[in-house]
């Protein structure tokens, strides 16, 4: 196994060709204050313009350069997935490629970890984003917060330090990036926050909004029930599922008590339909919980990805 290094830097990116030199030159600057040793991996995630020659060119002039490339597009979650599969580093710091995380912040980052944080999260306090942006992001990260019970402020800053560990033991895939902060701290692990600088964008165009809002959430329920229920899916199944059947039997009852009491249901047939409904329904939820509990100790979902290059 090769060396272990001070820090990895896992940079992944879609179509960032005029971001990337600037962005390794103030990475060079930032660690070689430091006096760390450090590998910069990059993730072309299925660039369509110039990225990868720009890479190659940059893997050309330093040895910390590693790059893993994709075949097609497969998202974020996968090029971190890729990349913390393959990081040296005892400390770990994610950023993105379009110089708005700014790599000064890596040393902050860092003190914190020193601290004894097992994951430091930036805080994009002052942001620089069209509104169409910021928006979402607010509401999705004042949801995610109550929700999780994670307590910071900004859930999808791409600037993060971890501890390796971290990025070994949480498995992501899907769009479960921005959910990193949560799952580690569903595992045990001290989640904290600093407040980063947030540069404007400078070339190119964002990729996130409104758009992706619906899923996160959608995303965000999947966290909680994988941080949760994963292990015993018929915790939560067979909650629900005897709520409901006892919901249905109780109505049951009482048109059953008022059939002997009276010798007619009285027309309440809108209500013993509910009951019958509910005493089935009650009994396919606990089910299905049954089933996920044997799928769950026979499966281990892992992201997808095809890689077309590996440069180390």
């Amino acid at each position: 196994m090769s060396a272990s290094l001070d820090l990895s830097i896992v940079i992944p990116l879609l179509n960032e060709e005029e971001s990337l030199r600037p962005l390794f030159q103030k990475i060079q600057d930032a660690v070689g204050d430091l006096g760390l040793s450090y590998e910069a991996i990059f993730i072309d995630d299925g660039s369509t313009d110039q990225s990868m020659a720009v890479l190659r060119e940059l893997r050309e002039k330093s040895d910390a350069v590693k790059i893993i490339r994709f075949r097609r597009n497969f998202g974020k979650a996968a090029a971190y997935s890729a990349a913390f599969s393959r990081v040296r580093g005892k400390y770990v710091i994610t950023m993105d490629a379009d110089l708005q995380d700014d790599p000064a912040e890596i040393a902050n980052l860092i003190a914190k970890l020193e601290e004894g944080y097992d994951l430091v999260s930036g805080w994009k306090k002052k942001r620089h984003d069209p509104l169409g942006k910021t928006v979402p992001s607010k509401f999705f990260n004042w949801v995610t917060g109550r929700v999780s019970g994670i307590d910071i402020h900004d859930f999808n800053c791409g600037l993060k330090g971890y501890r390796r560990e971290v990025t070994q033991d949480v498995k992501i895939y899907g769009e479960l990036h921005r959910y990193i902060p949560v799952l580690a701290g569903l595992e045990g692990y001290t989640v904290s926050e600093i407040p980063v600088q947030h540069h404007a964008r400078q070339f190119g165009v964002t990729k996130y909004g409104w758009s992706r809002l619906f899923k996160g959430f959608l995303d965000l329920l999947t966290v909680m029930y994988l941080g949760r229920y994963m292990g015993r899916p018929l915790h939560l199944f067979g909650v629900l599922g005897v709520g409901l059947t006892g919901a249905g039997m109780a109505i049951n009852a009482y048109i059953a008590s008022l059939w002997l009491r009276t010798g007619s249901i009285q027309h309440r047939y809108p209500l013993l339909s509910l009951g019958t409904l509910l005493t089935v329904l009650g009994f396919q939820v606990i089910c299905t919980g049954l089933i996920g509990d044997m799928v769950a100790r026979a499966s281990n979902p892992e992201e997808k990805y095809n890689i077309q290059e590996i440069l180390e």
